[in-house]
């Protein structure tokens, strides 16, 4: 039975929780991958996922909930016919709208706004997974697999003496499955023996 050291990736991606979600995610699309440990030094602090940025991103709001100063309430006035050249009808319902944020106006003109893109203004940090699902590299492949399915995840980190020395993923399990390299292999013979018999070399 092969080990987790025989498939496991021995180049392996890293962010540091320092970097921009967006930063992450741009390396991710290019490497194609869809998580990586994140690491500071030599020390795995975490692990980021595309789970954990779907999940950063419905959970966090992107639109200011503040405008910028006083927010003035107005009375409901019977409305007149309107008369041009004066403040039409919709502006009462506009000034009642004081918890959406911006003015559209604003958001337009500050388009570097978190409201644009929520990704560059957070880190990794506030994104990642704090708990390591690691395994030694002599773990074999079955059991590897086992925990990844008790677990609910793709990947587990290869660590030997508290150091990184690998990721295997279910790619990697699926990979090793599809060339037969997790059959057991029955010889009636052993491969190195020769038939004494029957003139056989």
């Amino acid at each position: 039975m092969i080990r987790l050291r025989d498939i496991m990736t021995r180049d392996v991606l890293t962010v540091h929780p320092d970097m921009t979600l967006r930063d992450a995610m741009e390396l991710l699309a290019q490497q194609h991958v869809s998580g990586a440990p994140v690491v500071v030094g030599d020390k795995v602090v975490g692990v980021v996922s595309a789970s954990d940025l779907l999940s950063f991103a419905s959970s966090t709001p992107t639109v200011p909930t503040e405008r910028a100063g006083e927010v003035e309430t107005v009375e409901w006035e019977e409305p007149a016919d309107w008369i041009e050249g004066e403040e039409a009808a919709g502006d009462f319902f506009l000034g009642q709208w004081s918890d959406a944020g911006a003015d559209v106006s604003e958001r337009f003109n500050e388009v570097s706004g978190p409201e644009w893109d929520l990704f560059a203004e957070h880190t990794v940090s506030e994104a990642m997974t704090r708990t390591l699902c690691a395994l030694p590299s002599d773990t074999f492949v079955d059991a590897a697999a086992d925990v990844m399915r008790a677990a609910g995840i793709h990947r587990v980190l290869v660590m030997d003496a508290g150091k990184l020395s690998g990721i295997a993923t279910m790619t990697d399990i699926a990979s090793a499955v599809a060339d037969h390299k997790l059959t057991a292999k029955t010889y009636v013979f052993a491969p190195e023996s020769k038939f004494p018999s029957r003139g056989w070399p």
